[in-house]
């Protein structure tokens, strides 16, 4: 593995880490892993340094929702003048093209759950070339970006002894 893919694995898992703890990491220069950085960031291979947070653990009131729309694709243009249409609105957080039964996988934040279903009656499905969607809230989330949300791991195993 190279060490360009090391550097953005390292960032990816933490991304507080500092261009001397990665080069110490992987027995490089500093200056070397600041070279890497600074081309992926240019380069937008590093889009964004992100935090995880759970809000649930918050006074904030979050509602999230997964809205899966089916949609016809554009002539010449595919399926990408809908989901650019799609993620430009503020309330979306997230948009993937699918395989399957649905076309767009869109992930919206509101803060109710009546706030999501306006956004769907009155933004997202009413938009042409969206022939239907189906929008399901999230009630709890226990794994994000490959993070457990949980407070530590808690073994459910039954102790057997001899």
């Amino acid at each position: 593995m190279s060490i360009e893919v090391k550097v953005l694995e390292l960032l990816e898992q933490n991304p507080k880490l500092s261009a001397e703890e990665i080069a110490i990491m992987l027995n490089e220069k500093k200056e070397e892993i600041e070279r890497i950085i600074k081309k992926f960031e240019d380069e937008k291979v590093i889009v964004k340094y992100h935090t995880i947070v759970n809000w649930e653990k918050t006074e904030k009131e979050v509602v999230e929702a997964i809205i899966e729309v089916k949609v016809t694709p554009q002539r010449g243009f595919g399926y990408d003048a809908i989901a650019k249409r799609i993620y430009k609105f503020p309330e979306v957080k997230a948009v993937y093209l699918l395989s399957g039964d649905y076309d767009l996988h869109v992930i919206v934040e509101g803060k109710s759950m009546k706030d999501i279903a306006h956004f769907v009656g009155s933004k997202l499905a009413p938009l042409e070339y969206v022939l239907s969607t189906a929008t399901h809230f999230i009630m709890k989330k226990y794994k994000d970006a490959g993070v457990i949300l949980e407070d530590g791991e808690k073994d459910d195993r039954e102790v057997i002894t001899p």
